[in-house]
C-alpha cells in the first residue's frame, strides 16, 4: 500500500509539472500568432488547449482513485481514471478526423505559412511534448495515463511534423510536406486511440480483462486438490489494472478448517497465475443445478442469493 502510495503521489508530481508546461506553450503559441497574425499557431494553441484537458482530467482521476471506499461507492472511485481515459480517447479521435480533414483542404488549397516563425514555436513545443511524453511513460501502465501519455506523444509527432515541414518550406517551398505529414499523424493516433475506446468500453461493460480468458482460469482453479467443480465464473476489472472474481466452487462436505486451506489455495493460484487480487469465492457441496440460488445466478450474473448451507468465502 505504501508503495502504491508513492506512486500515485509520483504520478500526481509529474501531471502538475505538465500542466504548468502546457500552460505555459498555449500562452506562447497564442502570443506568438497573435503578434504573427499566424491562423496555423493560433491552431497549435487550441490544440494544446484539448492536451491541457487531457491532462487535467488525468489528474482529477488520478486524485479521486485514491480516495477511500464508502458506503455508497464500496470499490471506491476506481473507474475515476477509465472514464477519464474514455473521455481522452474520445477526444483524440475526433481530433484526428479534424486534422486529417483540415489536411485534406489544406493539400487542395495550400495556406501560406511563415517558416522561420513556425520553427522557433515548433522546437519549443517539441520539447515540451517529448519531456511530458516521457514523464508519463513511466506510469503508461495506467490506461488513464495511457491515454494521456498517447495524446501527449501524438502532440510530440504532430509538433516535429510541423518543424520537418517547416524546414521543407523554408529550403525547398514544399507547402504540401506540412499537410501530407499531418494525415500520417492523424491515422497513428486514430489507430492508437481506437484501441484505448475498446479497452475501456470493455471495462466500463466488464467483460473479461484483456490477456485473461475464462476457460484458462476455471481449468486453474480446478487443479487445486479439493476442487471438484467450478462454475458461475465471473471475471472483470474494477480499474486498468485491478481485476475482481466472483465464483461458486463445489468441494466435498468438510469442516470449515479445511475448506479454509483450499480457499487459500484458490487464492495464491489467482494471484500468482492472473494477477487477480479481488475474488469472491462461494463454497458448495452439491450439484449447482438443483439449487436455488444458483439458478437465480444464471439470470442475474452479480446477485448472488446464498443458502444457510453454503459456505461463503469472500478474500482481498
Amino acid at each position: 500500500m505504501h508503495v502504491h502510495g508513492k506512486a500515485t503521489r509520483e504520478t500526481q508530481n509529474v501531471l502538475r509539472f505538465s500542466l504548468a508546461l502546457t500552460f505555459g506553450y498555449i500562452a506562447l503559441t497564442l502570443l506568438a500568432g497573435w503578434r504573427a497574425h499566424s491562423l496555423a499557431l493560433l491552431s497549435e494553441a487550441g490544440h494544446n488547449a484539448s492536451d491541457f484537458l487531457a491532462l487535467l482530467l488525468s489528474f482529477v482521476a488520478v486524485y479521486f482513485q485514491t480516495r477511500p471506499a464508502t458506503g455508497t461507492k464500496t470499490f471506491g472511485y476506481q473507474r475515476a481514471g477509465v472514464l477519464a481515459a474514455f473521455v481522452n480517447a474520445l477526444t483524440l479521435l475526433l481530433i484526428a478526423i479534424g486534422i486529417a480533414f483540415e489536411a485534406v483542404l489544406r493539400l487542395r488549397h495550400p495556406v501560406g505559412v511563415q517558416p522561420g516563425l513556425m520553427m522557433k514555436v515548433a522546437a519549443v513545443g517539441l520539447v515540451m511534448n517529448g519531456v511530458i511524453a516521457a514523464l508519463l511513460a513511466r506510469s503508461s501502465r495506467d490506461v488513464n495515463i495511457r491515454s494521456t501519455f498517447i495524446h501527449m506523444l501524438g502532440d510530440a509527432l504532430s509538433t516535429a511534423a510541423v518543424l520537418v515541414g517547416a524546414v521543407c518550406i523554408w529550403y525547398w517551398h514544399a507547402s504540401w510536406v506540412d499537410p501530407a505529414l499531418s494525415l500520417i499523424i492523424a491515422a497513428v493516433v486514430f489507430w492508437s486511440s481506437l484501441g484505448i475506446v475498446r479497452e475501456t468500453l470493455n471495462i466500463l461493460l466488464e467483460g473479461t480483462p484483456q490477456g485473461l480468458e475464462v476457460s484458462a482460469i476455471r481449468d486453474a482453479m480446478k487443479c487445486c486438490p479439493g476442487v471438484v467443480d467450478v462454475h458461475d465464473l465471473h471475471v472483470w476489472s474494477l480499474g486498468s489494472n485491478v481485476h475482481a472474481l466472483a465464483t461458486h466452487v463445489t468441494i466435498a462436505d468438510i469442516p470449515p478448517s479445511e475448506s479454509a486451506a483450499i480457499l487459500e489455495q484458490l487464492r495464491v493460484h489467482l494471484r500468482e497465475q492472473f494477477n487477480i487480487r479481488h475474488t469472491t469465492i462461494q463454497f458448495e457441496h452439491a450439484d449447482c443445478g438443483i439449487l436455488d440460488d444458483c439458478l437465480q445466478a444464471e439470470t442475474d450474473e452479480h446477485e448472488h442469493h446464498h443458502d444457510a448451507g453454503h459456505v461463503h468465502q469472500h478474500s482481498h
